[in-house]
């Protein structure tokens, strides 16, 4: 896929897991990448195996804060000088009982995950070209209640909202805006959740097609997503989870 060789794309979360994996397909297919994060060393190590020399540009920051978000951007349009793609993947969780969670575990998910992913877009649309494309990284939790993720599995459910409303509000301005929902995916957080292989197991069985996703899973995905291909397709949520939502395991 040639059609979006030198455009420049940047990912949050990106230095690791779904965010790392989509910024080395996205190379793959000659882009430019800048990929962003709270942690510089772990950036560091991404840039390392991403192996892009000057078409990579990691930034390091807090998506919380939005301010660390218009610098990051600033030091995007210094490089790069225009902006073809967003992916708003950054996100922490939450394993919490209802009555154990405090209100600064609260402040904490929602800052990052919803407040986060609402910033990342409003800070980029000075820099986003006419037909740019935003992805933003929803949960599989959205869909299938789990009594130890209530305020994760609403933080994401507000950022699914948000392309329903994006969608039509930055139409005018020839920006797609849609979503991507995971399944289990192994990254570094699915194993932080699920350490032991027995749990793991757990999590396999409820998938119809019997196997964990990988991040190069929602990689595809997104590529399609933000490329021209999907040209006509905006507001919609894409769900890659292997059929753990709307199957039953045989």
């Amino acid at each position: 896929m040639t059609d979006l060789a030198n455009n420049t794309y940047f990912i949050t979360g990106g230095g690791s897991g779904i965010g790392l994996a989509t910024a080395r397909r996205l190379l793959d297919e000659g882009a430019n990448v800048v990929i962003a994060g709270r942690d510089a060393g772990r950036l560091e190590k991404a840039v390392t195996k991403l192996d892009g020399g000057d078409r990579v540009l990691s930034v390091t920051v807090d998506v919380s804060r939005p301010a660390e978000l218009e610098a990051a951007y600033d030091q995007v349009r210094a490089r790069f000088g225009v902006l073809h793609g967003v992916f708003a993947n950054a996100g922490i969780g939450l394993n919490a009982r209802t009555a154990d969670v405090t209100e600064e575990d609260f402040d904490q998910i929602v800052s990052t995950n919803f407040k986060g992913a609402f910033f990342t877009v409003q800070k980029a649309l000075p820099l986003l070209a006419e037909g740019s494309s935003v992805v933003l990284n929803s949960s599989w939790l959205v869909h299938r209640g789990m009594g130890a993720a209530s305020v994760y599995a609403a933080s994401k459910a507000a950022v699914l909202n948000l392309p329903q409303t994006l969608a039509p509000d930055l139409a005018g301005l020839g920006i797609r805006v849609n979503a991507v929902t995971p399944g289990h995916i192994r990254t570094e957080m699915f194993d932080a959740v699920a350490p032991a292989e027995e749990v793991r197991e757990f999590f396999r069985g409820q998938v119809a097609l019997g196997s964990l996703g990988t991040p190069q899973d929602i990689a595809e995905t997104v590529l399609f997503l933000l490329s021209p291909r999907a040209a006509y397709i905006t507001g919609q949520e894409f769900v890659v989870d292997g059929g753990l939502v709307g199957s039953v395991p045989a």
